[in-house]
């Protein structure tokens, strides 16, 4: 019986119906690319966004500005990691990431955004660091996370480029949705839970 807490990673050649990413289109040069600007467009987009704001949930159930912004920046460290280990071992079996769990656990709503945007800069350098590492025949390698969940190690490096994308239209909605509310609401956080 699969885990329900964990989600079926997405396909060798997923489509995102709502970012467009199509990874059998997305070359690694390419999403290496467009990933050394991803700190800078995530810079921006939270400056657009009042402070107060940050760490409102726009709905319940639809994470705040802050979580998601934390959420990209573990996913570069969670995968950099899963690149090494795919690039070093022979089928490794990768940890699911438990991103709700590290939300709640690790305070996120209520994380200062210039550190962890410190912090997901230097995630996406290490990230890239580690992919100039993977040798030319070695993209095909692979790991596991569940049974029959064998990911490439091209796939790792779509996949991080994606979460990077997607969150951050997930950014702009969710500030938009803020800001249409009037920012204050009971979505903000009262404390630790």
């Amino acid at each position: 019986m699969a885990d329900r807490a964990v989600p079926t990673l997405a396909a060798e050649d997923h489509v995102c119906a709502a970012c467009g990413i199509r990874y059998a289109d997305l070359s690694v040069g390419d999403a290496l690319e467009t990933l050394a600007g991803l700190p800078q467009r995530y810079t921006a987009a939270v400056a657009e966004v009042p402070e107060p704001d940050r760490s409102v949930r726009p709905a319940a159930g639809v994470w705040s500005v802050a979580e998601y912004v934390c959420h990209v920046r573990d996913v570069f460290v969670t995968y950099t990691i899963r690149l090494y280990r795919v690039r070093t071992e022979e089928q490794p079996a990768l940890e699911p990431m438990y991103n709700d769990l590290r939300a709640a656990r690790f305070g996120y709503r209520e994380r200062p955004l210039a550190p962890v945007l410190d912090d997901l800069a230097a995630a996406v350098v290490g990230f890239t660091g580690e992919a100039a590492r993977v040798r030319p025949d070695g993209w095909d390698r692979s790991g596991h996370r569940r049974p029959g969940e064998e990911r490439s190690a091209r796939w790792l490096v779509r996949q991080s480029l994606h979460e990077g994308v997607h969150h951050l239209a997930d950014v702009a909605t969710v500030a938009s949705g803020v800001a249409a509310a009037g920012g204050m609401n009971e979505n903000r956080p009262t404390g630790p839970a």
